[in-house]
């Protein structure tokens, strides 16, 4: 049974969201103690965290921050701030989703079912290596990091999905929409610009271990992944 982290305040909202994945047959633990949210989410171990903005005390975004400094957990934010910029600032900090309230119980299990499906279910890796070598740069399936020349980059799932398919396409040019229908299972539910906020970031990591210029923008086609390290 996968377990789910709730870190929502509102005690009917929280209760409502519990009471309903439950059927679903997730264990759901909701969070008690605002200012401990690593703590519990330690002691739970979830498989996917559901977590508001407007928290006592620290908003969202510093505790996905404080997660994303040990785990690779998923988290989708759940607000009733709709601006683009909250979305984007919840993708920046290490979000993987984000649903504006008031929200439909229908969309929330179907984004859970769809990022536990591709991290722990029937879309998992399912390679026999947990390593792809491309030479010299690492990148490690289960734990989901990157490596190069002893530097290492910790991704979130959707920085690791996108290399990983990246990798697996070396020089070959990938629409957006396609790799839009790798992050979620409905294009629909997405906005554009949360893509481009995570090619940058993950530009961005891959920069930070000496990775250079190695995620390329076909202008009017997509993106495309060129081998640019093996001559560094």
């Amino acid at each position: 049974m996968e377990k789910i982290y709730l870190v929502e305040d509102d005690p009917k909202i929280a209760s409502l969201l519990k009471d309903y994945l439950e059927k679903y047959e997730y264990a759901v633990t909701i969070a008690q103690s605002f200012d401990k949210i690593t703590d519990e989410f330690k002691a739970v171990d979830p498989h996917l965290i559901l977590l508001d903005i407007n928290l006592p005390r620290y908003d969202g975004f510093y505790w996905c921050r404080q997660i994303r400094s040990i785990s690779n957990c998923p988290i989708i934010f759940v607000s009733a701030r709709d601006s683009g910029m909250d979305q984007v600032m919840a993708i920046e900090n290490g979000g993987d989703d984000y649903i504006t309230k008031p929200f439909n119980f229908d969309v929330v299990q179907a984004k859970v079912k769809g990022i536990i499906r591709r991290i722990y279910g029937e879309y998992a890796v399912t390679r026999k290596s947990e390593l792809i070598d491309l030479k010299g740069l690492h990148i490690h399936l289960t734990a989901m990091e990157v490596k190069f020349k002893g530097e290492t980059a910790f991704l979130t799932k959707n920085e690791f999905m996108l290399l990983k398919m990246f990798a697996e396409h070396l020089n070959d040019v990938l629409s957006r929409i396609n790799l839009l229908e790798i992050l979620w299972d409905n294009e629909n539910f997405v906005d554009d610009n949360t893509l481009s906020v995570n090619i940058t970031r993950l530009r961005k990591k891959l920069e930070d271990i000496g990775v250079y210029n190695s995620i390329q923008t076909v202008r009017g086609a997509g993106y495309k992944m060129v081998d640019t390290w093996s001559e560094q």
